[in-house]
């Protein structure tokens, strides 16, 4: 064999196994996997993830390798996130934010995942608009949170003074809420989804009156009531910049695979023990499940802080979080 060629073996040799099982990318040159470790809590904020998490079963997904973690409530997030056990999360909007204060930067938001899931629901016929809630009691768990500020916001945008309008008993949690629907006549709550749908098909007396997320939007310019977003570690966003572009586009195609096929979707979301499946199927059309980055993801988001801001600094971790918060592709 020719002194030419013995080199040429050896020299790719040396290359293949640098590559490992990569795939050319356009006949050109070959792409190493990125890990990428994602965490999710249950409920909508992980809903719209499921497709990618189950093409991810198979292995990478355009040379991202995932990891899936899902918790079950909010204090398992932070800390993950804090120690770089995790690259990429969902989790609540406000608490985005917060972390972002308190780490001086070191995350930031890159696509909203889920708009406001809070319904007013009652059980009777009377409340057709918010203007109907004048002189009515609403039972509600959330006071201090999210879903007191949200109220409070739609209640004051069309006129209503929480307290003096409007009567608000509060909970300690939705259960109450609903055990207090069942012995009110014509009682009315505040509840989030997919609690609404699992409300409803223990007792079908209960309706949907009102979406406090179309409410928001009638009022405001721009903004809307968030529930989730997605966020990553900046290191992780200036490190593998090229790993998260992908992600967002894969993300996004789960999320429009999970609005337009709700019976797979749920199918999905029940075997991950995300919520059973029946009620899945029952709460998707109505839990905002969206992708939205960007400058649209911006205006809406910081709309959204900027009014928890207004009623509760600390909600937002004490400051509004500026421009560098938002990524941008």
């Amino acid at each position: 064999m020719k002194k030419v060629g013995i080199v040429a073996l050896v020299l790719l040799a040396l290359v293949l196994p640098v590559f490992g099982n990569g795939t050319r990318e356009e006949g050109i040159a070959y792409a190493t996997e990125t890990p990428v470790k994602v965490l999710a809590l249950k409920g909508p904020t992980s809903m719209g993830m499921v497709g990618l998490m189950d093409k991810s079963k198979d292995g990478p997904v355009d040379y991202n390798d995932y990891t899936f973690t899902l918790a079950g409530a909010v204090d398992e997030v932070t800390p993950k996130i804090v120690k770089g056990e995790v690259d990429i999360a969902a989790l609540p909007a406000n608490l985005a934010s917060v972390i972002y204060n308190n780490t001086k930067g070191k995350v930031q938001v890159v696509a909203i995942n889920t708009l406001g899931v809070i319904y007013i629901v009652e059980a009777g016929n009377q409340i057709h608009s918010v203007a109907d809630l004048k002189g009515k009691t609403i039972f509600a768990s959330g006071k201090g949170a999210t879903p007191e500020y949200g109220l409070n916001y739609v209640l004051r945008a069309n006129g209503l003074e929480p307290g003096k309008d409007v009567t608000i008993e509060w909970k300690s949690e939705h259960a109450e809420c609903v055990a207090a629907l069942a012995t009110t006549e014509n009682g009315i709550a505040m509840l989030p989804q997919p609690f609404v749908s699992t409300a409803m098909m223990k007792n079908p007396k209960i309706r949907i009156a009102l979406d406090l997320t179309k409410e928001w939007e009638s009022k405001s310019e721009g903004s809307s009531m968030i529930t989730g977003v997605t966020v990553a570690r900046t290191e992780f966003v200036q490190n593998h910049k090229a790993a998260l572009d992908r992600f967002l586009t894969q993300y996004a195609d789960s999320v429009a695979f999970v609005n337009s096929d709700n019976a797979a979707a749920a199918k999905l979301i029940g075997s991950f023990n995300i919520v059973p499946e029946a009620v899945a199927l029952k709460a998707l059309p109505f839990c905002n499940i969206v992708y939205i980055d960007g400058d649209e993801m911006q205006q809406k988001l910081s709309g959204y802080l900027a009014e928890l801001y207004k009623q509760n600094p600390k909600a937002v971790g004490g400051a509004l979080p500026d421009d560098a918060f938002y990524y941008h592709k």
